[in-house]
């Protein structure tokens, strides 16, 4: 298994020559047979939650997701809050041929490296701990290594940021709270709903993230104009993940 955590810069450069090319995440989204596209997650534990899924073997998981239908995955690399990894991230790339996702708090270039030496073919850029400079900087060194670039806001003021900066053609709205943790969906509504002219000049896809668990819940947020969810908990705290995720896409 390649080493990805903890290895010298020079190291990851090496792995990374050694890759096949990056998957589109983002064309994979656009032509899912059923829309919303699902970005299926892989997560064991999460900072309002707890642990999710005491049995939690990431591959099974992967290989459920992929034949459940998802479009993508998202794989959890964060150990101190979500108890992920890198590694589970290589374990999951060598299972399933799905673009994924890298969901790291990601602050610097290093992270980038070490996401695209794991298999990730996309990151996860968190407005609300990241500068302008920072958006930018970043954005650039992911596109310099094959990485699409989720971009994930929380609120107007973030969501005014992103598009002021533009070339962003993936934005992710959480409907979390990060103060007090709850959900409420209407915050994709509310937002795509302010922004709707400048969303529609940049031709941005939307992904409409946490606080989805029924195919109610993905009619909700597409009517409101997102083209994707991320889902994860709901599907997370099933015995049979593969099912779960057919019904929650077929409903």
């Amino acid at each position: 298994m390649r080493r990805v955590s903890g290895s010298p810069l020079e190291n990851l450069k090496r792995q990374i020559d050694e890759l096949p090319p990056t998957r589109d995440f983002i064309a994979a989204l656009r032509s899912a047979p059923v829309l919303p596209a699902v970005i299926a997650e892989v997560k064991k534990a999460s900072p309002s939650k707890g642990v999710i899924r005491e049995n939690f073997d990431p591959v099974a998981i992967a290989r459920a997701y992929a034949a459940g239908g998802a479009s993508c995955l998202s794989v959890l690399t964060d150990k101190t809050f979500f108890q992920g990894g890198f590694d589970v991230l290589v374990e999951v790339r060598q299972a399933v041929d799905l673009p994924l996702l890298c969901k790291e708090f990601v602050l610097s270039p290093y992270q980038l490296f070490q996401a695209r030496a794991a298999g990730a073919d996309a990151v996860l850029l968190i407005a609300a701990i990241l500068t302008d400079q920072d958006l930018r900087y970043l954005r650039k060194a992911a596109a310099s290594l094959g990485l699409d670039v989720l971009v994930e806001v929380h609120d107007a003021g973030e969501l005014e940021r992103v598009l002021t900066l533009g070339e962003f053609p993936l934005i992710g709205i959480n409907n979390r709270d990060l103060t007090s943790f709850e959900t409420d969906l209407t915050t994709t509504e509310r937002l795509t709903e302010d922004f709707r002219p400048r969303l529609q000049q940049q031709q941005a896809l939307l992904v409409s993230e946490s606080g989805l668990f029924s195919r109610s819940d993905l009619d909700r947020v597409q009517a409101a104009g997102a083209g994707a969810v991320l889902v994860g908990e709901a599907l997370m705290r099933q015995q049979d993940v593969q099912m779960a995720l057919t019904t929650l896409i077929g409903g």
